[in-house]
């Protein structure tokens, strides 16, 4: 993931939400013995487009700021791309070497590609309806005019004209298609014009292809023409209209904008004697040249050109995909950057958890003594990241009685602090241990070049375990206190360590001096960093081996619970729920009578609502803002509650293949402080998206009078900003 593309509202462009939805194609993890029907679980493929439909019933949503709408069309547009370039090349690379499974629902897997196909050109179709006829005109009222050729003045024109000679035909490149010119490799989502002309002199047709240069903005900026509007133009847009300036003495007959999406996973095989970050190097040179999963064209492409496109790139008629121009929309964050802060919404500015504000003015805060004292639970982005993980890290490095410090890297900003204070760290002489993800996927390169700036400035870098990702996000700092004894300081989190994010993420994160914590901490970090993990943790429960155990065991003993009468319980809030063995553990636990609440952002194979199955499991979503990005798993345990949280997600890979870690969370505020976010999540009088047993999403935002429901980020946000003015309760 690129974090220099993440957006105000809360998503990233290449993976944020696309990230998480990324699941291999294993066998099924259920333990069935039976006794629950064979249809009980949702395609999980299916299941994301709904996720992303959420994303752009967000930008049809007129009670959202004009300018955060363009984004959520921008968010859409990267989304998908990500879903194809993944998960539906994954598919179709296993269709073609003949090693597909049954999906999750059973079916072939052929089948759901063309159920894939279908409900993404109907999305498709419908996203770009939402710009031409709902965001663009209200753009055009606002002041902001995406114009056509069409449109423009000869005054206007003389002046674009200058725009193209001096700023764009330097860098544009036409390619010729004949026999001497073999057919062009088309890059993964490049935007392309498909040209043919015509030679006057012999009346011979060609072919030529013209990249629109990436290098350059999407939508070029008109002059001012006075009226005080912000005009543009597409690149595509303002090419097409010089053509004669690229083909001289051409006649143009065609063109027509077309872009090849391709196959963009990353496979690695590892071996325990091979420098992995040789290996991706190699792999992430490859990516280019996937095979084409996806073509778009323009509406208007002729037979003749668009039947060249599919012979040249190998594709099938199914996945062409006729859309209005323009295409790619994601390049619309551009227009969403533009500064009109009344088209946006409200400045958020995250304040500092109560516990580490400094008692005087102007004082320098001490985020020891405040972790000694108790326990800490900080809620993102509400609560500063700055204020508290970096100014965490960040005294460690500094401190001159602190010996060491330990830290997963998943993501982070490649100018991150938290880089810079380890470096700090490592150079004033502290053993700096950092336990680098380096296939966090799409972030590869970047996380390559920061690991080799840790190990030049003397940190202990290392790769994790072979065969898994590490997605726990923990730090750990040890500390001589007066009298010489040695104290454990841990952060154990929801979400990266990245300062970028960390302000439209949404993620809890625990700091503590809790001895338990601090011993199965040093023993995760030494496990990490030399050898497999065997041995259950007191307080923590880690994949790949303890953790959907763990999980199921606490689901059963609500179980129990309810069949002996007991009171009983579960909410869950994930990113995306997929695991069949939690599903049906669930199911059981429904059928049993246990209450069951599920947040979940993205995937969700649970079918919720159904007699005999599942009629007391209720499953919400909530998007907005901020992208929901906390895991929580919460149980009843019959008055003494168990609530965890961490990095894990219920999906094959995050139980399987990760080392991912959850942490019981053990005050009693810190409790009554999950409780009410659950509570607030799933209130009749919350806006969000209630999952149906058909599997569609139905989106509950006003009340019976048409007035708006409350927004469960802005309630979050006054009530936190509140307590704080107050000076009152814990974070």
């Amino acid at each position: 993931m690129h974090d220099d593309s993440v957006t105000d509202t809360g998503y990233q462009v290449d993976g944020g939400v696309g990230g998480d939805f990324v699941d291999d194609y294993d066998e099924s993890t259920s333990d069935d013995d039976g006794t629950l029907p064979v249809e009980r679980y949702l395609d999980r493929e299916l299941s994301w487009l709904r996720f992303n439909q959420r994303v752009l019933e967000l930008a049809e949503d007129e009670a959202v700021p004009l300018l955060e709408r363009v984004n959520f069309l921008a968010i859409f547009a990267s989304n998908l791309d990500e879903f194809f370039m993944v998960r539906v090349a994954g598919l179709k690379r296993r269709i073609v070497t003949g090693l597909a499974v049954p999906t999750n629902t059973g079916r072939a897997p052929g089948d759901v590609l063309a159920d894939i196909n279908a409900l993404a050109l109907e999305l498709q179709l419908r996203h770009i309806a939402v710009f031409h006829e709902l965001v663009k005109p209200q753009l055009d009222d606002a002041g902001i005019h995406i114009e056509a050729w069409s449109d423009l003045s000869e005054a206007d024109r003389t002046r674009v004209d200058e725009i193209f000679t001096d700023q764009i035909f330097p860098v544009l490149m036409p390619l010729a298609v004949d026999p001497a010119h073999p057919f062009p490799y088309i890059s993964g989502l490049s935007l392309n014009l498909s040209v043919r002309v015509r030679n006057p002199k012999t009346e011979k047709v060609e072919f030529a292809r013209l990249k629109v240069p990436q290098v350059l903005p999407r939508f070029v900026q008109l002059p001012d023409d006075g009226t005080g509007r912000v005009r543009f133009l597409t690149l595509e847009d303002l090419i097409s209209n010089h053509l004669v300036q690229l083909f001289p003495g051409m006649e143009i007959l065609e063109h027509h904008e077309f872009r090849v999406t391709r196959n963009e996973d990353v496979e690695i095989e590892e071996d325990e004697t091979e420098n992995l970050i040789q290996a991706l190097e190699r792999e992430l040179l490859r990516r280019r040249f996937g095979p084409p999963i996806r073509l778009e064209i323009t509406d208007d492409m002729d037979d003749l050109t668009l039947g060249l496109l599919v012979r040249e790139l190998g594709i099938t008629e199914q996945e062409v995909y006729r859309l209005p121009a323009p295409l790619d929309l994601g390049g619309l964050f551009e227009i969403g950057k533009i500064d009109r802060p009344n088209l946006k919404y409200p400045k958020h500015v995250p304040v500092t958890p109560v516990q580490f504000q400094p008692a005087e003015p102007g004082a320098q805060s001490d985020i020891f003594a405040a972790i000694a004292r108790d326990d800490v639970l900080v809620h993102h982005p509400y609560e500063s990241f700055a204020t508290s993980v970096q100014a965490f890290l960040e005294q460690a490095a500094r401190d001159p009685n602190v010996l060491a410090i330990k830290q997963t890297l998943y993501r982070t900003s490649g100018d991150s602090p938290i880089i810079q204070a380890l470096i700090h760290a490592a150079e004033s002489g502290k053993a700096v241990l950092a336990l680098v993800e380096i296939k966090a996927r799409f972030d590869e390169q970047n996380n390559i070049e920061w690991a080799r700036k840790l190990e030049k400035a003397g940190v202990h870098v290392v790769y994790g375990l072979v065969g898994l990702k590490t997605h726990c996000k923990l730090a750990l700092v040890v500390r001589q206190e007066m009298g010489g004894a040695l104290k454990h300081y841990a952060h154990i989190g929801t979400g990266n360590y990245n300062p970028k994010t960390s302000r439209i993420y949404e993620d809890l994160g625990l700091f503590t001096t809790d001895d338990q914590v601090g011993k199965d901490l040093t023993r995760l970090f030494n496990e990490l960093s030399g050898y497999a993990i065997e041995k259950k943790f007191k307080r923590m429960l880690v994949a790949p081996r303890y953790l959907r155990r763990g999980l199921l065991k606490l689901i059963r003993t609500e179980t129990e619970n309810a069949r002996a009468g007991r009171p009983s319980g579960i909410r869950i809030k994930v990113n995306s729920l997929v695991d069949e063995a939690i599903i049906d553990a669930l199911y059981r636990a429904s059928q049993a009578g246990v209450p069951v609440d599920v947040v979940v952002r993205g995937v969700c194979a649970l079918v919720p609502g159904v007699d005999d199955l599942s009629s007391t499991i209720r499953v919400r979503s909530v998007l907005g803002r901020y992208l929901e990005h906390s895991r929580i798993f919460a149980f009843h345990n019959s008055g003494d509650p168990q609530i965890y949280i961490g990095s894990a997600d219920m999906m094959h890979r995050n139980l399987d293949r990760r080392i991912e870690a959850l942490i019981r969370i053990t005050d009693p505020a810190h409790v009554a402080q999950i409780d009410d976010l659950f509570t607030t999540t799933m209130s009749d009088t919350t806006a969000s998206w209630h999952l149906q047993p058909t599997g569609d999403w139905k989106r509950v935002h006003r009340d019976k009078r048409g007035e708006p429901l409350d927004d469960l980020q802005n309630v979050v946000m006054t009530a936190i900003a509140s307590r704080r003015r107050s000076g009152g309760a814990r974070a």
